[in-house]
């Protein structure tokens, strides 16, 4: 062990406690919502944490630096890549139907918003 073994043990116990987090809470919302993409940041993050234990682990069982610090960096690259993916997956266009009953008049209107769409109102008011 060196000088730095305990600067590497708050590090690596602060990003499990952090990403931990984070990829709880991304899987949390994608089981919510059924998101690809959050699906994606949530292995992201795992992958990223798992990165952090394994270091660890090379560094005080293995007392490798280097393999920890490998470990580590092999990790957080494929944890970043898949949140760059998380960026661009797919998403899926939310339509919602609105029924208005106009009082006295017996008819109805029907309105569709696209959630990807700008706002409705935004073109009329402008004038």
């Amino acid at each position: 062990m060196d000088e730095y073994t305990l600067l590497i043990a708050a590090a690596n116990t602060a990003t499990f406690v952090t990403g931990g987090a984070v990829a709880a809470l991304a899987y949390r919302a994608f089981r919510r919502t059924g998101s690809a993409a959050l699906r994606a940041v949530a292995i992201g993050f795992s992958v990223i944490v798992a990165g952090s234990i394994g270091g660890a682990i090379a560094h005080v069982g293995a007392d490798d630096v280097a393999l920890g610090v490998a470990i580590q960096s092999s990790c957080i690259a494929a944890g970043f890549t898949i949140l760059l993916y998380s960026l661009y997956a797919e998403t899926t266009t939310t339509t919602t139907t609105i029924t208005l009953d106009r009082s006295g008049s017996g008819s109805e209107s029907d309105l569709e918003f696209d959630s990807n769409a700008s706002d409705p109102r935004s073109d009329s008011e402008s004038e």
